[in-house]
């Protein structure tokens, strides 16, 4: 990839994403089922561009949203809504009313107190609620605590006996069908045993649950499989799969999987240009045009990034690569050894295809990049990079109005 070429022809920052990668690891996990009930169910909060969300849509793959504007993005871009799964914490009586008139697949419910409200907005719609219900199993999994969510300290889920009573008050009722299963221990999981010990435990409550006769079809094993940033060892997929199905012990169910980060986190290159070197005594300095606002991860969660000068390799020293946000946190990397930069070098980020442009910012107010795909060696914009007047567009007419008032 010619990320100096791409650079001079769509500017900096930019993001990159390499379209055939993300069809790549798409397919890999689907054969990993091979012959198997399954559904790959991409997590759109990794990275909700609808070009992405298009080129997986067209592979058939389903989605994993956590609002209802993700919702809309993956029907936007041709999802079909019998593949749409509805998660998240907090669903709004709003969110929550508007899923259930698109018919997708599931609302996966977190709660006994979102459980009684979707019954009662049901009711009133005279709908039926296919239901998931996120099962907390208590499973440490060995990730950062931002990104841990499947132990009791987390605000996710409910424990098995809470779930238990959800799903018999479910099945007894006229307006919520329990149709799913649901767990996700957390993100960037490298180790596998986690997730089997949380499979199992899940597994389990499956069988006593369909002992009481609530016909559970889904079986959904959440999300988190880990990429490679720096050292890390990702988790083989025929072990992740067979690992599952050695869980579910031969109960009939539709395994749903919701990856994010494993299909689109090193699809993705974020493109700087340095404006220049400085040193504060002996600490060097690389100020970039990207900054804290464009990609959050390593200010966030003092995520590690590779970073690289296209073209130079030599005189390597010490720095910090840096951005304009007015932030003393404002860093892309710490303490890393690039070569000695000039004005007009361009970096490259990367693994920054998840949680990337997704959790960028307009702070300071700084305009959001542009994102531009490579599929088969042919470049294309997909987001266009965002202007002044994109920024102020939603408060100028107050300001207008403010000032008509005033005379």
């Amino acid at each position: 990839m010619d990320f100096k070429e791409l650079a001079n022809r769509y500017k900096t920052p930019l993001y990159i994403y390499d379209f055939n990668h993300i069809k790549n690891r798409y397919e890999a996990l689907k054969n990993a089922f091979f012959a198997r009930k399954s559904l790959i169910c991409y997590a759109v909060k990794a990275n909700s561009n609808l070009s992405v969300l298009k080129i997986l849509a067209d592979l058939g793959a389903g989605f994993d949203c956590v609002s209802i504007g993700e919702v809309k993005r993956a029907l936007l871009a041709g999802a079909k809504r019998y593949q749409i799964i509805f998660s998240g914490v907090g669903k709004s009586d709003d969110e929550l009313k508007e899923a259930l008139k698109n018919e997708i697949l599931l609302i996966n419910v977190e709660s006994f107190a979102e459980l009684l409200r979707l019954e009662e907005i049901a009711k009133d719609l005279g709908l039926k609620a296919r239901i998931s219900i996120r099962v907390n199993p208590g499973v440490d999994a060995k990730t950062h605590p931002y990104i841990s969510t499947g132990l009791n300290e987390n605000k996710f889920g409910v424990d098995a006996e809470t779930a238990k009573r959800m799903y018999i008050h479910a099945k007894a009722s006229d307006s919520l069908e329990p149709t799913g299963i649901h767990f996700h221990i957390g993100s960037q999981l490298t180790s596998l045993s986690p997730i089997i010990d949380a499979a199992n435990i899940v597994s389990e409550l499956l069988r006593e649950l369909r002992a009481l006769e609530i016909d559970i079809k889904f079986f959904d094993v959440g999300g988190g499989l880990g990429i490679i940033y720096n050292d890390e060892k990702e988790i083989n997929l025929y072990d992740y799969a067979q690992g599952i199905l050695g869980a579910l012990k031969g109960q009939d169910v539709t395994i749903v999987c919701e990856p994010g980060r494993f299909i689109v986190g090193n699809a993705g290159y974020f493109v700087a240009s340095v404006l220049y070197e400085k040193f504060n005594g002996k600490k060097r300095f690389v100020i970039t045009d990207g900054a804290m606002n464009d990609l959050i991860r390593p200010s966030l969660y003092g995520a590690y990034h590779e970073i690289f000068v296209c073209g130079k390799d030599k005189n390597l020293g010490t720095c910090d690569v840096v951005g304009p946000v007015c932030e003393s946190g404002d860093f892309l990397a710490k303490d890393i050894e690039l070569p000695e930069c000039e004005s007009g070098d361009i970096i490259v980020v990367k693994g920054a295809g998840a949680y990337g442009f997704s959790m960028s910012s307009n702070y300071n107010t700084r305009n959001r990049a542009a994102e531009v795909c490579v599929l088969d060696g042919k470049d294309r914009l997909i987001r266009r990079r965002e202007s002044f007047e994109d920024v102020v567009a939603l408060e100028r007419e107050f300001l207008e109005s403010a000032d008509a008032r005033a005379k």
